[in-house]
C-alpha cells in the first residue's frame, strides 16, 4: 500500500518538477504550428486543446497499460516505483520531445524525423522496420478488443468483432481527423477516465480495509517472476510494461496530434501530461491486479484477458464494471485505428503521395488492407501465433523508442541544448532491446534469438548503448539545424 502511494506521489511531482525542466530546455513559443501553416482539412487542421488532449491519451494508451500490467505485476510490488520513475524520466521526455520535433518539422512523421537526424542509410532501414511494427499494432489492437467484446457478447461473435473494428480502423484512416476521431474521442476519453477513477477508488477502499492486499503475499513471491524462471527484470520487465513505462509507438502517434495544435505552450499538456495520465492508468491497473492475485493465487500465470475480468468482477459490480470492460476495449481501438493513420501518413510522406483528395489516402490504404487481413487470418490460426505476434509487438515498439530518442539526442546537440532528457532514457531502452535480442531465445523461454548467458548480454549492450550515443553527440555537432532564431521552420543542412 504505501509503496502503491509513494509511487502517485512520484508521478505528481515528476510531472511538475522534472516536466518543469525538459519544458524549459525544449522551448516551446508563439511561432506559427502546422495546423495553421500548412492547413489542408484533412490531417492539419486547428482543434481545441481539450479534445488534443484526450486525442493524445486514447492514441497512446493502448492495452500496455493494462494487459502488460497485469504480467508486469508479476515482477513484484517494486513496480510501483519503477512504473511512476519510468513514466517521468523516459516515456513522458519521449513523447514530449517526438511531439515538439514534429511541430518543428511541418508535422513531420518519425520516420522523416529520423532522416532528418540520422540520415538516409538508418532512414530507409528504420522506415521498412516500423511499417512492419505498426502492422503488428494494428493487428493486436483488432484481435485484444475482439476477444474482450465477444467476451461481453457471449457466442461465436468473435470474427464478427474483428470485422467491425476492422472496418472501423479504415473509415477513421481515411476520414479528415476532425470527422470520427475528433468527434468521438472526447465520448471514449471520459468513459476511460470513468472507468479508471472507479476502479482506484473502489481498490483503495478495499486496500484500507485490508492493507496487505497491496503487499506481496507469500504464495505471490513464491510465483512471481525471477531471473530462474527466465524473466529478469533487465529486460523483461522493460518489454512486458511497454507503455505505462516507455513505448515507441507512442512516437509514432505524436505527429497525428502535433498537426492540429494551435499553440506550441499547449505541447506540453498535450504530450508530457498525457503520458503521465496513462502512467496513472498503468498504476491502477497494476494494483488491482496484484490484488487479485493475492486473493486468487491460482490465476497467476493465466491469461491476461481472463485476470482482467477478474479485477473487474471482483472490484466493481453491475453497470460500472461493464464500463471498466468497455473503457479497456477502447483503449485498443483507439490505439489501433491511429496505428493505420499513421501507417498511411509515413507511407505517404515517404513516397511523396499528397493525401488531401480521398482517392490517393485509398490508393495507400489498399496494400495496408490487405496486409493487415493476412496478419490477422495467421495470428488467429492457434494460441501459439496469437503469443508470437503479441511478442513482436512489445519488442518491436522498444526499438522504436530506442530510435525516437537517439533522433531526439541528436536534434537536441545539433541545437546544442541539454541532451541529457533523451540521452540518458535513449542508451536505457537501446541497453534494453539489445539485452534482449542477444539473450532471449526459446531455451530462455522466448522467441528467436541469439541465446547469449545473461551476463555476457549485459556487457555487449552496455558496449553498443555506449558507442550509439556517442555517435549521437558527433551526429549533432556535424548538423546545421537551427531553431535558436525563432523561425517559422527548422531546416536541416546537411542530407
Amino acid at each position: 500500500m504505501k509503496l502503491f502511494i509513494t509511487g502517485l506521489i512520484i508521478l505528481a511531482a515528476g510531472c511538475w518538477l522534472y516536466g518543469g525542466i525538459v519544458k524549459r530546455i525544449l522551448k516551446p513559443d508563439d511561432r506559427q504550428t502546422p495546423a495553421e501553416k500548412y492547413y489542408d482539412a484533412v490531417d492539419f487542421l486547428v482543434l481545441p486543446n481539450w479534445k488534443n488532449m484526450l486525442i493524445q491519451l486514447l492514441n497512446i494508451a493502448g492495452i500496455g497499460p493494462v494487459i502488460g500490467v497485469i504480467s508486469g505485476i508479476l515482477f513484484g510490488d517494486i513496480v510501483f516505483v519503477i512504473i511512476p520513475v519510468g513514466c517521468v524520466l523516459m516515456g513522458a521526455v519521449h513523447d514530449f520531445v517526438a511531439g515538439m520535433m514534429s511541430m518543428r518539422h511541418k508535422g513531420a512523421n518519425l520516420t522523416e524525423l529520423v532522416r532528418i537526424t540520422a540520415g538516409k542509410h538508418l532512414y530507409r532501414i528504420f522506415s521498412a522496420f516500423l511499417v512492419l511494427a505498426l502492422l503488428l499494432v494494428v493487428a493486436v489492437f483488432i484481435n485484444v478488443p475482439a476477444r474482450l467484446s465477444a467476451g461481453l457478447i457471449g457466442g461465436e461473435s468473435f470474427y464478427w468483432c474483428v470485422a467491425a473494428i476492422f472496418l472501423y480502423y479504415i473509415c477513421a484512416t481515411l476520414f479528415p481527423v476532425d470527422k470520427i476521431i475528433g468527434k468521438i474521442y472526447p465520448i471514449f476519453g471520459g468513459v476511460l477516465l470513468l472507468g479508471t477513477g472507479a476502479l482506484l477508488i473502489s481498490l483503495l477502499i478495499h486496500a484500507f480495509k485490508e492493507p496487505s492486499l497491496l503487499i506481496e503475499s507469500a504464495e505471490f513471491q513464491s510465483k512471481m517472476f525471477s531471473p530462474e524462471k527466465n524473466q529478469p527484470i533487465l529486460p523483461m520487465l522493460f518489454v512486458t510494461i511497454a507503455c505505462g513505462i516507455l513505448s515507441g509507438f507512442h512516437a509514432t502517434q505524436a505527429p497525428i496530434v502535433a498537426r492540429t495544435i494551435k499553440s506550441e505552450k499547449q505541447a506540453f499538456g498535450v504530450f508530457f501530461g498525457m503520458m503521465i495520465v496513462e502512467g496513472f492508468i498503468a498504476m491502477v491497473w497494476s494494483a488491482g491486479a496484484l490484488a487479485v492475485y493475492n486473493m486468487f493465487p491460482e490465476l497467476i500465470g493465466s491469461n491476461p484477458n481472463g485476470v482482467l475480468m477478474e479485477i473487474t468482477g471482483t472490484f466493481l459490480t453491475g453497470n460500472i464494471s461493464t464500463v471498466v470492460i468497455i473503457s479497456v476495449i477502447i483503449l485498443a481501438i483507439t490505439s489501433g485505428d491511429t496505428a493505420m493513420r499513421s501507417l498511411r501518413l509515413s507511407l505517404a510522406e515517404m513516397f511523396h503521395i499528397d493525401q488531401k483528395p480521398i482517392l490517393p489516402r485509398l490508393w495507400v490504404m489498399l496494400p495496408l488492407i490487405a496486409l493487415t487481413a493476412g496478419l490477422l487470418f495467421w495470428s488467429n490460426q492457434d494460441g501459439g501465433s496469437f503469443q508470437k505476434l503479441w511478442t513482436y509487438f512489445a519488442w518491436s515498439n522498444q526499438v522504436i523508442a530506442a530510435f525516437a530518442l537517439l533522433a531526439g539526442s541528436i536534434w537536441l546537440f545539433a541545437l546544442k541544448r541539454p541532451a541529457f532528457i533523451t540521452v540518458m532514457p535513449g542508451m536505457f531502452i537501446t541497453f534494453i532491446v539489445t539485452t534482449y535480442i542477444l539473450w532471449i531465445s526459446p531455451e530462455h523461454g522466448g522467441p528467436v534469438g541469439v541465446g547469449l548467458e545473461l551476463s555476457d548480454a549485459y556487457l555487449i549492450a552496455g558496449f553498443v548503448a555506449i558507442t550509439v550515443f556517442a555517435w549521437a553527440r558527433i551526429r549533432g555537432s556535424e548538423l546545421n539545424i537551427s531553431c535558436e532564431q525563432e523561425t517559422s521552420q527548422c531546416q536541416d543542412q546537411k542530407k
